[in-house]
Order: structure tokens, then sequence, then C-alpha cells
């Protein structure tokens, strides 16, 4: 019987964060921040309202060894900030690709937090993939200007279904080559 590799997840440090592997006790805030329905338009897998059990589920799932995904809290208390201000994950994909998405909780929006944790992801780039993808809906501008400032290329327009809009939605894709 061949056993699952596990794989790590590296902690990331930059100046005011850490990006650190999620632990259990990041539910309530995840929640909590989830269940602002600013948070859950602007992605594609968080329904509004937040079902029960939703962001245990998830956490869940974040640490489990067979993982699809790598899901790192932005944790600011070594400044002063709070314990998960948002998260970031890097999906795994065939071919040494992985698919980037991130989401900033509403206090700390315009600091900056999106594109420095975007910039430590792929400056760490710790599944050594070749290429990183990203997609955003095209009427979160904010979100994509995050991408081009940290060297992702345009791709074009494509759709992405949204759980919390209940409907399809133009989005933008961009790619980082390494």
């Amino acid at each position: 019987m061949e056993m699952e590799k596990i794989v790590t997840q590296p902690m990331i440090e930059t100046e005011r964060f850490i990006l650190r592997p999620l632990r259990k006790s990041d539910k309530g805030l995840i929640e909590l921040y989830w269940s602002d329905v600013r948070v859950a338009r602007m992605t594609t897998s968080i329904p509004h309202p937040v079902p029960p059990g939703m962001s245990e589920a998830y956490v869940t799932r974040a640490m489990e060894d067979n993982r699809d995904a790598d899901v790192w809290a932005m944790d600011g208390l070594k400044s002063g900030g709070a314990e998960v201000m948002g998260l970031i994950s890097l999906e795994r994909m065939d071919r040494n690709q992985s698919e980037i998405a991130y989401w900033v909780a509403p206090p700390f929006w315009n600091t900056g937090l999106a594109s420095d944790a975007v910039q430590a992801l792929v400056h760490s780039n710790p599944m050594k993939n070749a290429t990183m993808f990203a997609s955003v809906f095209q009427d979160n501008p904010a979100s994509a200007r995050v991408l081009t400032h940290c060297g992702f290329k345009y791709l074009g327009d494509a759709e992405g279904f949204c759980v919390a809009r209940d409907k399809t939605e133009p989005t933008w894709t961009y790619s980082h080559k390494f």
C-alpha cells in the first residue's frame, strides 16, 4: 500500500504580517468576514448567507494532508493587527501550475495588504510553480490592480460563477510566469 505524500506548507513572513497555515481557532474570524456580503460577492465560492458549519469544514479541509490547495491566513499579530485579516490560497493544477485566490477583510481594505500578500506568495513560490494564474470579477478593478502590481499579465476575458450572486459574471484572467 502506497502512502499519500504529506505536503508541508511553509510560513511566509513579511514586515507587517505572517502568512501561516490555517488553524481551528481561525474559524470564528473567517465566518465573521465571510458573512459580509461585500466579501462574498467578490469570490466565486462563498455563499451569502454563509451556511452553518461551512467555515469549520473549510478550515478542516485546509488542514488535511491530501488537500488540493494550500491556504494561508494573513496574520497581523506581529504588528498589532488581527489574527486573521484575510486569506490567500494556491490551488494545485496540472503541468506545474497553480491558481492564486485571496480576499481581505473590509477593515483592512485600501491598506496594501492584498498586494503585500500576493507579492509575498509570488516571491516565495512555495509550490515551485512555473506559472500562477488568477481571475477576478470585472466589477472588482482593485483586485485586478493588485495582480498587475505584483507582476501578473492580463490573459483575457472569461466568466466565473459567483455563488453569492447566484449567477455567472465576467472575469479578467491573469498569469505570472517564473
